[in-house]
């Protein structure tokens, strides 16, 4: 215990503390919040801190070998701290404890999920914002942020549907147009796309207050509908199923369509679809379309679906969390054809914009279509006011733009351009030496930068390649792929990570666990890729080849 420390407690002993230990303890506490950049204590913090961070970036091991349970051991107390705790001993508490024992993301050899490394200018703009503290829900809390982040948004907007200059002028500062809400992510994202939508179809009319008014169930009633259902393919993102239990329609009114070999939506299932939900006198709130699944990257056949929504004049939104980005690729962004005609686009910021985590963004086409969600308050977003704040579901929120606005202009299109280049012909590269390795069997051929593959035990290796595969030796290559990938991740040197198809060359009914690599990371290289697949065969070569009814869990390391 510190000095500092046991002077805060005597305070608190023995009755009444003295004025002299009282004063410091408030001057202590006041200094919290007053120290500058001359003060030698932030000075000594922050190179503490740098010292941290760069030790934690530069680890050649993307985790500790030490198993999940240990370190939840570490914070089991959940009883408040009395006295204020030694910022020197907090921060050594924090390295031994915490940051040890996190993942090192910006690895270039953890290619498993959609998170990566970072440019190096966030950090000292992260330092700034914090700094600056802006709470974009009001102008009065951030006077520039607020058309900031509305410029940000118009360049986002402008990616993907390229309207032209008299547009935007007119749009872009205009409080009354709304063309994208800045949200925490994907999620939030897709969220409010359906919100809008809901809101839109089910608003005020004659007499009648509007869904948001009245309540869903009497808005389907005035309207004349059974009910309401959000439609899109099996491999919607489960932020679907978040919408539809906020927006009252229920997971069994988010209509599930099954997806061909490729991931992508059937679009004669989609028809009948439809088909039947309108001869039900079911309410269509939104269709829904993915540019790049979460399990495969796989891009649902946007162009034709736009149409089918026009058709039936429905409104069309594209999950573009991931796959958005390749609209920066002139050789790729061919793959994303139709999204220009959705009514509403997500694309996650903190994906393949490159920017820190708790950054999304919905992009919508009607620059009057968030209205339908507009909520105002006396004492701080008021109706006659441009702040953002009225037409978002969150409230207060940070001044995330500046890290939108600085990746748009420090990286540029051409910049983004080649990363998303690169990512696709690493992928193809991945694909390739699964292809000549007779350890492995691809699954999914990338479509953009995800690749499906897994590991095939020796003992299966001829039936593979001659297509003779049984339900019981895919159930024990499943068996084994999911020990090698709970080994690989617990070594900590390399990391994948692993989903389930359910369609795939082995047909719709029949499971087959794969391994799931995601190459993204600008700085991983070929180098890289080969030591992943180097490090699963050696570990492959530690493992029984387990027999089918044999059960595997995590437990079994």
């Amino acid at each position: 215990m510190n000095e500092g420390t046991i002077e805060v407690q005597k305070i608190y002993q023995g009755g009444q503390p003295s004025g002299g230990l009282q004063d410091r303890f408030e001057e202590q506490i006041i200094n919290l919040f007053s120290a500058t950049e001359e003060s030698s204590a932030e000075t000594e913090l922050q190179t503490r801190i740098d010292l941290i961070t760069k030790s934690f970036l530069e680890a050649k091991q993307i985790s500790r070998d030490v198993d999940l349970e240990s370190v939840v051991e570490k914070f089991a107390d959940s009883k408040l701290p009395l006295f204020p705790t030694d910022i020197d001993s907090y921060i050594e508490d924090l390295a031994t404890n915490v940051v040890a024992d996190s993942i090192h993301v910006s690895s270039p050899r953890f290619i498993g999920h959609m998170t990566s490394s970072l440019p190096y200018f966030f950090q000292p703009l992260g330092k700034l914002m914090t700094a600056m503290n802006q709470n974009v829900v009001k102008v009065e809390t951030a006077k520039a942020f607020s058309p900031y982040e509305r410029q940000a948004l118009a360049m986002m907007h402008r990616l993907i549907y390229g309207f032209g200059d008299d547009f935007y002028t007119q749009h872009t500062q205009n409080s009354e147009s709304t063309l994208g809400m800045m949200v925490t992510g994907g999620t939030l994202a897709n969220i409010t796309a359906m919100w809008c939508y809901r809101n839109a179809l089910l608003g005020a009319k004659d007499d009648f207050g509007g869904v948001e008014n009245e309540g869903l169930a009497a808005a389907l009633n005035f309207y004349g509908y059974q009910g309401a259902v959000i439609i899109g393919s099996s491999l919607m993102h489960y932020s679907f199923e978040k919408a539809a239990g906020l927006l009252g329609i229920g997971d069994r009114n988010l209509i599930k369509i099954p997806t061909d070999q490729n991931h992508r939506l059937n679009l004669a299932a989609l028809r009948e679809t439809i088909t039947e939900c309108r001869q039900r006198n079911l309410l269509i709130i939104a269709l829904v379309g993915i540019a790049g699944t979460t399990d495969s990257g796989a891009i649902d056949p946007l162009l034709e679906m736009s149409a089918i929504a026009q058709e039936y004049n429905i409104n069309f939104h594209v999950d573009a969390a991931w796959g958005g980005a390749v609209l920066f690729s002139e050789q790729n962004q061919h793959k994303l054809a139709g999204i220009e005609l959705a009514d509403s686009v997500t694309i996650d910021g903190h994906k393949q914009l490159y920017l820190p985590m708790g950054l999304g963004m919905v992009i919508l086409r009607n620059p009057h279509l968030a209205k339908y969600i507009e909520k105002t308050a006396r004492y701080t977003v008021r109706k006659e006011s441009p702040d953002l704040g009225k037409r978002s579901l969150e409230g207060s929120r940070p001044g995330m733009s500046l890290f939108l606005q600085a990746a748009l202009n420090i990286i540029g299109h051409k910049g983004y351009e080649f990363l998303i280049d690169s990512g696709i012909k690493k992928a193809q590269y991945l694909a390739n030496e699964i292809n000549r390795k007779p350890e492995f069997e691809l699954l999914f051929k990338p479509e953009i930068n995800i690749l499906l593959y897994r590991y095939i035990p020796e003992p299966f290796r001829q039936k593979t390649a001659q297509g003779k595969l049984t339900t019981s030796d895919n159930q024990a290559i499943n068996d084994f792929n999911e020990l090698l990938q709970n080994a690989q991740r617990q070594a900590g040197n390399t990391f994948v990570s692993r989903t389930t198809l359910e369609n795939t060359a082995y047909g719709a009914g029949v499971p087959i666990v794969a391994l799931r690599v995601v190459l993204a990371n600008p700085l991983t290289t070929e180098a890289d890729i080969d030591a992943v697949l180097n490090d699963q065969i050696k570990t492959a070569a530690k493992l029984p080849v387990i027999t089918f009814n044999e059960e595997v869990n995590d437990d079994n390391l």
